[in-house]
């Protein structure tokens, strides 16, 4: 099974999903968007698939130090520009598996039923 997973090296919810990963041997191919970037084809399906709304962390102190006008009006379009802008908005992790189903955001029974299941 491929796995990609998806998110930012020091996140310590990345850590958390990375350690269980490794815990349960499972192997993954890591992208850290914090340095080598995400592709706006990337982004829109995963919104097509999980919703833009999941996929925004809108909890995460880049998000809350926007200014008020950019949180304001919120839409895909608006939503993908700010996480193309700033992969720190982009919930963490996001795990690509093989046929295409996404998982956005670390619930050990979540990965457990996905990748040992």
């Amino acid at each position: 099974m491929a796995i990609n997973i998806y998110g930012i090296k020091n996140c310590d919810t990345m850590k958390k999903a990375r350690a269980w990963l490794d815990q349960h041997r499972v192997a993954y191919d890591f992208h850290d968007y914090k340095t080598a970037g995400i592709e706006r084809a990337k982004l829109q399906g995963w919104a097509k698939k999980a919703g833009w709304e999941t996929l925004l962390n809108r909890a995460g102190t880049t998000f809350r130090k926007l200014p008020d006008k950019d949180k304001a009006g919120l839409t895909e379009t608006k939503a993908i520009a700010l996480m193309l802008d700033q992969p720190s908005m982009i919930k963490r992790p996001v795990l690509e598996l093989s046929g295409g189903r996404l998982l956005v955001g670390f619930k050990p029974e979540t990965y457990r039923d996905a990748v040992c299941g």
